[in-house]
């Protein structure tokens, strides 16, 4: 069993102290609020695994667009007008 790097004589050595300093009524309540804060460290870190998903995907999507966008504009802007010097010009 080896958890963060620690082996089981090691774990068994960090209860023992737990125990002395907080007591047996204490240490369940520690233990519960560890597990909480280790359940919504789980929970934030995922959500933000989804958020950065999502936005690389959308940045994935977003080029591909403005690429399509600017191959219908025109290369050159033609002035059609009927005055007389454009068709002198060309």
């Amino acid at each position: 069993m080896n958890i963060f790097g620690i082996g089981l004589p090691e774990m068994i050595v960090i209860l023992g102290v737990a125990l002395l300093i907080f007591g047996p009524k204490k240490l369940p309540e520690i233990g519960r609020s560890l597990g909480q804060a280790i359940n919504s460290f789980k929970e934030g870190a995922k959500e933000f695994e989804n958020e950065f998903k999502k936005e690389a995907k959308q940045l994935e999507v977003a080029p591909k667009a403005s690429k399509y966008e600017a191959e219908s504009e025109p290369k050159e802007v033609v002035n059609v007008s009927s005055q007389p010097d454009v068709a002198d010009k060309s």
